[in-house]
């Protein structure tokens, strides 16, 4: 099954908000030959966007290849929460990694997070960056663990943006009764995912990147250089760039055994006008402490944008909307009848640790994905770390690169239906509060 045309249409933006809302953009050309370049970047999301600016920027000759459009994948569609630390919880880093290392991973998260809030400043993105993004338990005992996570933060880290919640204060933050406090960390952010990928586009061709959509590529020749084969040419290429996420398909098997597709849904509800107030009190995001996490915040027009509900197939379900509506309704009963204006799902990737997996392919072809719903930042900062190790400053992606990458179980016939297992698992214990 081919994932680019499962649930949507060729060159075509799925239905959302974020695309309703999404600022003005021309279509870029098909390839329509062969040519040459430095380096050629293979998908169109937050992580080719970033490491094709860097690289123009950089003096390289630079192509993006894209099958649909720009920003057309994950990062179009995303819950547009620019989070904290890596996905992986800083404990669990230390223990995996070592102390070293782990710091190390802290210092690059914060990076991935100020150069998001750079671009957009430099590149002066319109895509409604604010402060603030809660998470929050769904019990007292979640509560403390998010408590002492957050004084982890403090007294290892130095990290001074969180503000802890107790229930009386996360229900003044948010009027839930679902939610029995967590923390409001004020250094992490939420934006508009689609138009920051425009924006990132356009910054890309102002350098001088040459932006190929609806172009597909069909396979790689890894040679010296490499040649990228599409339907309609190819590109000849001294290096290459993966930045295909959930859409790798078999372009390279080796990082298609770590890295999983899945997908995950979105609704935005008609205008609250007034009752915004009865789902939260600041414009910021919020996340819970689900394993299947709802996510929500307030649109620019008073929206709520909610996002949750599993789904184990590749097809999105027929009625994105009911799917959405049955956590959102959990969270927020009084919501039980609100008409949802637009809803949508999109596709992602997760690794077994939920830590993104960066990777040589080969001696001149470097791969970045898996971020596992941390995406906005840590991808648009794997583009910018892939772009400063081909210039021979390796050092950021060596780091990562050494976080272990376990190949998920029962290769390629089998993975899928453990993973239904496992996720089945684990959204029945949501349900049970385990």
């Amino acid at each position: 099954m081919n994932l680019l045309y499962s649930n949507d249409r060729k060159g075509e933006y799925p239905a959302s908000w974020y695309a309703a809302t999404a600022n003005p953009m021309d279509r870029f050309p098909e390839l329509p030959e062969d040519i040459k370049t430095d380096v050629c970047v293979v998908g169109g999301g937050y992580t080719g966007l970033s490491a094709a600016l860097h690289l123009a920027e950089a003096g390289f000759d630079v192509v993006l290849l894209e099958a649909h459009r720009v920003g057309f994948g994950a990062s179009g569609r995303n819950g547009g929460q620019l989070g904290s630390a890596q996905r992986m919880d800083q404990e669990d880093l230390e223990r995996l990694v070592g102390d070293a290392d782990a710091a190390k991973l802290w210092d690059l998260a914060e990076d991935a997070k100020d150069l998001v809030k750079s671009l957009i400043a430099r590149h002066q993105i319109a895509c409604d960056l604010k402060p603030g993004i809660a998470v929050l338990g769904l019990s007292r005992s979640e509560q403390k663990e998010l408590h002492d996570h957050a004084g982890h933060l403090s007294e290892r880290y130095g990290y001074d943006q969180i503000e802890l919640l107790d229930e009386n204060a996360g229900h003044v933050l948010c009027p839930s009764l679902a939610y029995k406090g967590g923390y409001l960390d004020m250094g992490a952010a939420h934006l508009h995912p689609l138009n920051f990928a425009l924006g990132l586009a356009k910054a890309a061709v102002k350098a001088g990147v040459r932006i190929y959509e609806s172009t597909e590529v069909t396979g790689i020749d890894e040679t010296q250089p490499a040649v990228i084969r599409t339907s309609n040419g190819s590109v000849r290429a001294e290096h290459v760039i993966l930045a295909c996420n959930g859409y790798l398909g078999n372009l390279n098997r080796n990082v298609s055994s770590r890295v999983m597709p899945i997908n995950n849904f979105i609704a935005a509800t008609e205008p609250l006008g007034s009752d915004a107030a009865r789902v939260l009190a600041q414009d910021v995001a919020v996340a819970d402490t689900k394993f299947v996490v709802n996510y929500f915040r307030l649109s620019a027009d008073g929206r709520l944008l909610f996002g949750g509900g599993e789904s184990y197939g590749y097809r999105f379900p027929s009625n994105i909307a009911a799917k959405v509506r049955k956590p959102m309704t959990e969270i927020f009963p009084h919501l039980h009848d609100v008409k949802i204006d637009y809803a949508w799902g999109g596709t992602l990737a997760i690794t077994m640790r939920r830590m993104p997996y960066l990777t040589r392919v080969a001696p001149n072809i470097l791969s970045a994905s898996g971020y596992s719903g941390h995406g906005v930042g840590t991808a648009t900062h794997a583009g910018q770390l892939m772009a400063m190790a081909i210039q021979g400053q390796a050092d950021g992606f060596d780091t990562m690169a050494r976080v272990p990458a376990l190949p998920f179980p029962g290769g390629p016939a089998l993975r899928n239906p453990l993973l239904v297992l496992a996720m089945t698992w684990f959204a029945l214990r949501d349900r049970l509060g385990v």
